[in-house]
């Protein structure tokens, strides 16, 4: 997989979480968090449509994936 995301969000997530300074690395290693987080959510979500009867992944299904 592609890991294609911008870094100046996470940057800016890390300052107002108080970070004064946030290495390049740092936030590289970040990035690769959020996407590994997200695609165990997309995977959850995907099976929780499918049990649903669905093949379209709505909000819901999000939201039940991240209780």
């Amino acid at each position: 997989m592609v890991r294609v995301f911008p870094l100046a969000p996470l940057e800016r997530i890390a300052r107002k979480a108080g970070a004064e300074r946030v290495s390049a690395s740092a936030v590289e290693v970040i990035r690769e968090a959020v996407l590994d987080e997200a695609e165990k959510i997309a995977i959850d979500a995907v099976a929780v449509s499918r049990h649903a009867g669905r093949v379209t992944v709505k909000a819901k299904d999000i939201k039940i994936v991240c209780r």
